[in-house]
């Protein structure tokens, strides 16, 4: 699913100015293999990601557009990660950040494939031989594949540590 409709209407309303969104990263693994996408934007590999719908809790997000981008059926495990992104302008002049989730996915079932016009593939890869990526989305995966059960809250120093700041 490309944009959703809620996006598109406020777009209407608000042209390219800035939106701040929820999203979910979901890091689904299967036999020390996780899954990737090509996407179709900009032909790198990520994990699954996708904007969390008005109402949406984020794991159902993760899970749904893992099932809607490659076909394959999972369910979050473990909230590996929570961070903002960077301020990103997409292709199309759309100003947007994001709250992004990052889940562990366990796999249940089915074979990947390109299932949504926005990835020209999808494919497991052993966690020791990963496609070249951003070093953000590296992160994510190796956060969610570590053995313990911690979830990552990055901050901006709030509260300070200096009481006197």
């Amino acid at each position: 699913m490309p944009t959703p409709d809620f996006i598109v209407e406020l777009r209407r309303a608000i042209g390219t100015a800035p939106l701040w969104l929820p999203a979910a990263t979901a890091v689904t693994i299967h036999d020390r293999k996780v899954l990737l996408v090509k996407r179709s934007d900009n032909g790198a590999w990520t994990a699954v990601t996708g904007i969390v719908e008005p109402g949406e809790n984020p794991a159902d997000c993760a899970a749904r557009e893992v099932c809607e981008e490659t076909g394959v059926i999972a369910r979050a495990t473990r909230l590996a990660w929570v961070h903002v992104t960077r301020p990103t302008v997409h292709a199309n002049g759309d100003h947007a950040q994001y709250l992004d989730h990052v889940f562990r996915m366990r796999w249940i079932s089915g074979e990947p494939f390109p299932a949504d016009d926005e990835s020209t593939a999808a494919a497991w890869f052993d966690l020791d031989a990963l496609p070249p990526m951003t070093e953000n989305m590296r992160r994510r995966i190796e956060l969610s594949v570590g053995d313990g059960d911690r979830t990552v809250f990055d901050t901006n120093g709030f509260p300070p540590t200096d009481p006197a700041r």
